[in-house]
C-alpha cells in the first residue's frame, strides 16, 4: 500500500479511499487504541473541520471509530487548523483532529492529527494506523453515541478568539482599513470579528461558505481579487487566508503582493528590533527567494533552509532554538507562541508591527528585493540522484557558473509525482528562463 500519511497528514478525494467512511472509522479506532495502550486510560480527542460539505460526515466517521475504542470525543465544529491545535493543549485533550484539505478544492479532504505540543503525531503511530488499514481491521459501531455528542463550538470558539486577541498584546488598529479574504473557509467565522475587535475598519470578502466554494477563485491562491478590492476601497492592506487559515498572504496599499518571504523579512526585523531574535536566525525552505537571504544577511541575520513543508521548518526551528520560520506560501511559525502556523495570528502580528513602527505595509517590506525566478517541471521515468547522471551534473554546474554567485539553482523531484523540478533565481529573467529550458532538455533526454 502506498504510504498514506504525507507531511500534512492524510489527504485525498472525500468519500474515496482512504477517506471513505469505513477507512476513516479504522483511522479513528486505531488512533484511540494506540493512545489507550500508551496512556493506560481512555484518550480524549477534540476534532474540528473546515467548511467543505464532506467535513461533518468524515468527522462523524472518525469519532465513530474512536469511540469504538473507548475514546472520549468532542467537536469544535467549523474552526481553523491552528484553532484545533490551540484547543488541544488549552483544554487538556490528548490529540486534536483536523478535517481539512487546506488550500485544495472542496471535493478533497484530509485528516491531520496534532499532539498537545502542537507537533503532529509521530511516524511510528502513523505506520501503525496504516498497518491497521491494510489489514482491514474492523471495529464495533457506536454511531448513536457519536451523533449525540454536543458540539460545544461556542465555548471553544470564544476561547480561540480570546487567544488570538491576546496575541495582539493590547494594540489598537483604529484608523486602519483592512480587506480580509476568508476563502469561504474556516476563517469566515473568526476574521472579521477579530479585526473589528482590534479597532480596524474591516471589509470581509468570500466569507459566506456553502460547502463547495471553499478556495474557489478566492483566498491565498487567488490574490488578484483581493488586490482589486484593496485598491477600490483605498484600504491600508489586504490579507487572504486559505481554507483552513494556517497560512496568510498580504496585499499592500499599492496592490503589491507581500508573500511569506516578505512576511518573514518584516517580522524578523521586528523581532530583532525588540531583542527577540536571540540567535539571529530565520528558518525557511529551499523555495524561499534568494532575495530574502540577501536582505536578512544585510542586517546580520542568517537564513537556514529546509526541505519543503512546514513540518521540516518546525523541526529546524526546534533544533536550533530559532524564533521565526516559514514558507513562501504564507505558513509562518512563531514557536514561542505556537508550533503551528496560524494565518490569523500572523496577520495580527504584521498589523501590530506596522502600527508600532507607524509605517505602511509597503514601507515595512522595504529592503527585501525579490530576484526573478523561473520554475519548470518535466516528467521522468525514475528518480535517480541528479549528481549520479554526468550530463545533468555537468549542465547544472555550467548554469551555476553562469550565475556568478548572484543567483540560485535548485534541482529537486516532486514528492508525489514522477516530476523533476528546475528552479533558477537570478538578476536577468530572460537569462534564467533560457538556462532552465536548457536544463529541462538535458533532464528529459536522460530521464524522460
Amino acid at each position: 500500500m502506498k504510504k498514506l500519511f504525507g507531511t500534512d497528514g492524510i489527504r485525498g478525494l472525500a468519500g474515496k479511499f482512504p477517506l471513505d467512511e469505513s477507512t476513516v472509522q479504522v483511522i479513528g479506532a486505531s488512533l484511540a487504541r494506540r493512545f489507550r495502550e500508551r496512556m493506560g486510560r481512555e484518550p480524549r480527542f477534540i476534532s474540528g473541520r473546515d467548511t467543505r460539505e464532506s467535513g461533518a460526515a468524515i468527522e462523524r466517521a472518525f469519532q465513530t471509530g474512536a469511540q469504538s475504542e473507548n475514546a472520549v470525543c468532542e467537536s469544535a465544529a467549523v474552526i481553523t487548523t491552528p484553532g484545533v491545535a490551540y484547543l488541544t493543549k488549552a483544554f487538556g485533550f490528548d490529540a486534536g483532529i483536523v478535517i481539512s484539505a487546506s488550500h485544495n478544492p472542496y471535493y478533497d479532504n484530509g485528516i491531520k492529527i496534532f499532539l498537545p505540543s502542537g507537533k503532529k503525531i509521530d511516524e511510528v503511530t502513523e505506520a501503525a494506523i496504516e498497518s491497521d488499514i491494510l489489514s482491514k481491521q474492523s471495529y464495533g459501531s457506536s454511531t448513536d453515541v457519536v451523533n449525540a455528542i454536543p458540539e460545544q463550538s461556542t465555548d471553544y470558539h470564544a476561547a480561540y478568539v480570546q487567544h488570538l486577541r491576546q496575541t495582539g498584546n493590547g494594540f489598537s488598529a483604529t484608523g486602519f482599513k483592512i480587506v480580509v479574504d476568508c476563502a469561504n473557509g474556516a476563517s469566515s467565522a473568526f476574521a472579521e470579528e477579530l479585526f473589528v475587535g482590534l479597532g480596524a475598519t474591516v471589509i470581509a470578502i468570500n466569507n459566506v461558505p456553502d460547502g463547495r466554494n471553499i478556495n474557489k477563485d478566492c483566498g491565498s491562491l487567488h490574490l488578484e481579487h483581493l488586490r482589486t478590492r484593496v485598491l477600490a476601497e483605498n484600504a491600508d492592506l489586504g490579507v487572504a487566508f486559505d481554507g483552513d487559515a494556517d497560512r496568510s498572504l498580504f496585499v499592500d496599499e499599492n496592490g503589491n503582493i507581500v508573500d511569506g518571504d516578505a512576511t518573514l523579512w518584516i517580522m524578523a526585523r521586528y523581532l530583532k528590533d525588540h531583542g527577540k531574535l536571540a540567535n539571529s536566525t530565520v528558518v525557511a525552505t529551499v523555495m524561499s527567494n534568494i532575495g530574502l537571504e540577501n536582505a536578512l544577511g544585510s542586517i546580520g541575520i542568517k537564513l537556514l533552509r529546509t526541505d519543503v513543508g512546514d513540518k521540516y521548518v518546525l523541526e529546524k526551528l526546534i533544533d536550533t532554538g530559532s524564533e521565526i520560520g516559514g514558507e513562501q506560501s504564507g505558513h509562518i511559525i512563531f514557536p514561542e507562541m505556537s508550533l503551528v502556523g496560524d494565518g490569523i495570528m500572523t496577520a495580527i502580528l504584521v498589523l501590530r508591527a506596522i502600527v508600532e513602527r507607524q509605517v505602511s505595509l509597503s514601507q515595512a517590506a522595504d529592503g527585501f528585493v525579490r530576484f526573478p525566478q523561473v520554475l519548470l517541471n518535466v516528467k521522468v521515468r525514475e528518480k535517480q540522484p541528479f549528481d549520479n547522471i554526468p550530463e545533468i551534473a555537468e549542465a547544472a554546474k555550467a548554469v551555476e557558473c553562469e550565475l556568478h554567485g548572484e543567483g540560485r539553482l535548485l534541482l529537486r523531484y516532486s514528492g508525489t509525482e514522477n516530476l523533476a523540478r528546475v528552479m533558477i533565481e537570478g538578476k536577468d529573467q530572460p537569462a534564467i528562463e533560457s538556462q532552465a529550458r536548457r536544463l529541462i532538455t538535458v533532464i528529459e533526454k536522460a530521464l524522460g
